[in-house]
């Protein structure tokens, strides 16, 4: 599920929106938002991303993120052994083993190519095809520590 549950109904009416005031703005029927607001269908990538636009929100606060994931590559943390390490060996919290090690990130790359490289392991992963992993990685780089400091 891509959709945080009730953040869609929450933030249009925060707004004041209809779902039909919504659908308008997104060129939609009222029907394909009362879907996603049920849980009954998904709207694609694209899709949450004009949505977010269209209800001035980052694209993180309508996705049902895990709690743990790397702030670099995006990846979602399932076992201790995918973190990295600081220069002491303590593990590092926020970054995967794969972007961050011994105090440092593993090497040096622009976002542009992190989602190049990881767009098509993740839209394997999903079921997604790799235009919708990089658009999905587009969105939500931009949020992690690393690229915040970019």
């Amino acid at each position: 599920m891509l959709l945080k549950k009730d953040a869609l109904p929450r933030l249009r009416r925060e707004r004041g929106l209809t779902q039909e005031d919504l659908a308008r703005r997104l060129f939609i029927t009222r029907q394909a938002i009362s879907r996603w607001e049920r849980g009954e269908t998904e709207p694609g990538i694209d899709m949450i991303k004009l949505m977010a636009r269209e209800l001035e929100v980052p694209m993180t606060e309508l996705l049902d993120m895990p709690e743990d994931y790397c702030q670099s590559c995006g990846m979602m943390f399932t076992a201790p052994a995918q973190h990295g390490h600081e220069k002491d060996g303590t593990e590092a919290k926020d970054y995967c083993r794969w972007c961050y090690e011994d105090g440092g990130y593993t090497y040096e790359t622009t976002m542009d190519d992190m989602i190049e490289d990881c767009a098509p392991r993740m839209a394997e992963a999903m079921g997604w095809t790799v235009d919708e992993a990089a658009s999905l990685l587009g969105a939500v780089l931009p949020t992690l520590e690393r690229w915040k400091q970019a």
